[in-house]
């Protein structure tokens, strides 16, 4: 019964666009696949992929050949470059575009260049049942004896021109699995690998990457194959923010320092330069695209002077010894040539002391690791030739803590910050870390779609998007079922990562190195609402894995079960530890330990089905290099205080809650659903618009109207606790600021002023909030009372309100 269902739901899948299609439609297992031998080599390769897919789903593999024949054809070409298809002037000159066009016997595709065609080849495939997760995600491909296919298309360009993904962390799972599974031939990450990591970026119309490149992996060019499988796909080859010019210094094969010496290009400036001539020489054949500048070894600042603007000028050395290599190697101008600058950690500060960044390279700008944008570019940098860019995280190895586990960010906060950017200018160039791919599939998804038609996008839709891809994949019927475990899984998640349940804190003074109680109480129930809510969701997740055939609920496990299913068992560990260490019961303690057995049993879950296809890739809960959240709290038979959390720890919040969720926000204040403690927040106008005085009571703001108990006798303030979501300012010359005034009477200025490893933002990362205080001039003989905030800063946003 459950295979005549998944054959009726992957059918249904399909149906729309089969029913939507003209009487012109095609049986693709009766064509001939015809393209130019004189094209360019993707079109080849797409040709194959192409019958590939069609047998896939019919079992029928299409004969392909390089010159037109008899009876029905489907013509694969590129615009300048192939006799068997006509040139289409609506895509002529543009940039990855295609066009699909059908007749009585035949189906022309066309590229504007190599990686148009194959955009538009997938199309095809996704139409009939060849999801872009058929082999990362096992989403099973749809069968059908007859695959019919037919329309008129014709493709925009892509939103943002270069967009891939950067493999990143990889210690603990894509190096485990390719060294002792999918690759143990070879025992690394290497081009078998990377030939599976092209092909679903092409998929999911991305068209570069950054490869792993953490020392326990082998250097990308310690495989030279590694290059020819990404060229296969037509994918280009970025590097992370410390590669400068193609070169893994965090590989041994790349740098040693004993053999090679200090890495200090004041110092050592022959060596250096000679590693940078030797890689543009061996991969100068390559569309690539070339990060500049240099940092220290991996992601260490750099050496020599601590002083940014003496920094400063030795990078503007560095950047024309680059661009004079790229120059005699790739025979262009350096203006010509792809070059991006990642203005990252201690870099950032040497920007700002005034480094000269030639006007055509692209500035990468990037997130604080944790999901906000540390910057982006400010009227004049927008206007660069070498325009603007985004490098953003799902995944991170650093202070205060890693989060290389789970997916859990919002997906409302990810469109949210990366708009401010887009905005902002940063169309050039996006890059986003993966840590390895699995299971990230749902941010990587959305991050694609975003970066190939942001507009398709929006405040309303983002947080409802990934809920819609699972249920184009697993079924509509369950579309309401998966955006309410969503928006719990991930509400949950955005007061505490499950990676940070452990309260610990990594690289920092030691007594922040011990596993700790949480900040959640029994006493007061928050404790049992936090575990009631994950329950439901872990319980629903199962209820929908029995449900689905088992093919499908292979695939629903990989892409969301896992994850949700463990985030519980994580924090069931810890709390159900924390109850045993205030009471001493072993019920609770025994709660705790059969937790732990549950995240190591899904562990196993997870590496066994599929006969191992998968075994490795979560070798374990990620440790990072002195993470304790993964490690059993201790439990006992007495109550102890030994693990209180520190009262340092512990942020304000009120009993008394303002409910804004139904105040009517209008231009330029707004309402988003799916951020925030509570899940919808309060933006005070657009993050780019011109900054207003929050002090001024006349200035834009908003009122949002609550009662109070009377009381006769008379109080004369109030308290309000107002959190708000942790962002930066926006550029060099703004800042974090908002006004709060009551009942008409001045307003009182909140300003986050913070410094990055500073313990204020330590403490805004951790709790995923920063809290301000006031008090307030207040009326106790009035019930009704308006509180209003007033623009400051533009883009801030409101989480909670709470008063005593």
């Amino acid at each position: 019964m459950k295979k005549i269902f998944l054959a009726l739901l992957l059918l249904c899948n399909i149906s729309v666009f089969l029913t939507s299609c003209t009487e012109r439609t095609i049986d693709l297992t009766k064509v001939t696949i015809v393209y130019d031998q004189s094209d360019r080599p993707l079109v080849a390769q797409m040709a194959q992929t192409l019958a590939d897919d069609i047998e896939r789903v019919s079992g029928v593999r299409p004969s392909v050949a390089t010159t037109p024949v008899e009876g029905a054809m489907v013509l694969l070409g590129t615009i300048g470059n192939s006799t068997v298809i006509s040139d289409v002037n609506e895509i002529n000159g543009l940039w990855e575009s295609f066009s699909i066009r059908t007749d009585a016997n035949k189906i022309e595709v066309v590229g504007s260049d190599p990686r148009g065609l194959a955009y538009g080849v997938f199309r095809i495939s996704e139409k009939i049942g060849v999801n872009p997760w058929y082999w990362w995600a096992d989403v099973p491909v749809a069968k059908n004896a007859n695959v019919m296919y037919g329309e008129d298309y014709i493709s925009e360009e892509p939103t943002i021109k270069y967009r891939g993904v950067f493999i990143n962390d990889e210690d603990w799972g894509m190096k485990t699995w390719s060294e002792r599974n999918f690759e143990k031939e070879l025992g690394d990450i290497g081009p078998k690998t990377y030939d599976k990591v092209c092909e679903l970026l092409l998929r999911l119309k991305a068209n570069m990457l950054a490869p792993a490149m953490h020392t326990c992996t082998g250097a990308f060019y310690s495989h030279p194959e590694s290059q020819v499988s990404a060229d296969k796909w037509g994918i280009m080859i970025t590097t992370s923010h410390c590669e400068p010019l193609l070169v893994n210094n965090a590989a041994p094969s790349e740098w040693d320092v004993e053999r090679d010496g200090e890495w200090n290009f004041l110092t050592n400036r022959d060596r250096i330069v000679q590693k940078f001539d030797n890689r543009i020489r061996e991969t100068s054949q390559y569309d690539n695209i070339y990060t500049v500048g240099m940092r220290g070894l991996h992601d260490e600042a750099m050496k020599g002077s601590t002083d940014p603007s003496v920094r400063a000028r030795t990078l503007e050395q560095v950047f024309a010894v680059q661009r004079g290599i790229l120059e005699n190697y790739k025979k262009q101008s350096a203006d010509e040539i792809k070059q991006i600058f990642v203005p990252y950690k201690e870099t950032l500060d040497i920007y700002d002391a005034g480094l000269v960044v030639p006007e055509d390279i692209t500035l990468v700008w990037t997130d604080d690791n944790y999901g906000y944008m540390k910057r982006v570019s400010n009227e004049e940098e927008r206007k660069r030739s070498g325009g603007n860019g985004v490098y953003y995280h799902l995944s991170y190895l650093g202070a205060p803590h890693d989060y290389l586990w789970l997916n859990t960010t919002a997906p409302a906060l990810m469109y949210e910050e990366l708009k401010k950017a887009y905005d902002a200018g940063a169309n050039r160039y996006w890059l986003l870390n993966v840590g390895d791919i699995k299971p990230m599939e749902l941010g990587v998804q959305m991050f694609m779609e975003m970066a190939w038609s942001f507009d398709d996008f929006s405040y309303e839709n983002a947080n409802k998007y990934q809920a819609k891809w699972l249920a184009s994949v697993f079924g509509k019927e369950y579309y309401e079922r998966f955006q309410t475990i969503l928006d719990e899984y991930y509400r949950l998640a955005w007061d505490r990562k499950p990676e940070y349940m452990g309260y610990e804190r990594e690289w920092d003074m030691p007594h922040y190195d011990l596993l700790h109680d949480t900040d959640y109480s029994f006493e007061t129930g928050t404790a049992q609402a936090r575990l009631a809510d994950y329950k439901q969701i872990s319980d629903e997740c199962q209820q929908i894995l029995s449900e689905l055939p088992n093919e499908l609920a292979i695939s629903f496990f990989e892409v969301l079960g896992y994850s949700v299913k463990s985030a519980y068992q994580m924090n069931l560990k810890f709390l159900m530890a924390q109850r045993n260490h205030e009471t001493g019961k072993q019920e609770d303690a025994l709660a705790s330990l059969a937790a732990n057995d549950s995240i190591q049993q899904l562990i196993t879950e997870f590496n066994t089905m599929l006969d191992g296809k998968w075994n490795q890739m979560i070798s374990e809960v990620p440790p990072g290099f002195c993470a304790k959240y993964q490690m059993m709290p201790e439990v006992g038979t007495e109550p102890t205080s030994k693990h209180k959390l520190p009262s340092r720890q512990l942020y304000p919040e009120f009993d008394n809650k303002i409910d804004f969720t139904s105040v009517k926000a209008k231009a330029p204040f707004r309402l988003i659903e799916g951020m925030g403690t509570d899940w919808v927040a309060l933006q005070l106008g657009e993050p780019l618009d011109a900054v207003q005085d929050a002090s001024n009571l006349a200035s834009e703001h908003i009122d949002i109207t609550f009662q109070t108990e009377v009381a006769p006798e008379g109080k004369d303030e109030i308290t309000i606790c107002v959190s708000m979501i942790p962002m930066w300012p926006i550029y060099q010359g703004r800042s974090n600021t908002f006004g709060i005034s009551l009942d008409g009477c001045e307003p009182v200025v909140c300003e986050n002023r913070f410094v990055e490893y500073a313990e204020s933002w330590k403490m805004q990362v951790m709790e995923n909030r920063k809290d301000f205080v006031v008090t307030l001039p207040f009326d106790s003989s009035i019930k009704e009372h308006t509180l209003s905030f007033h623009i400051g800063d533009p883009g801030q946003i409101v989480q909670k309100i709470t008063y005593k």
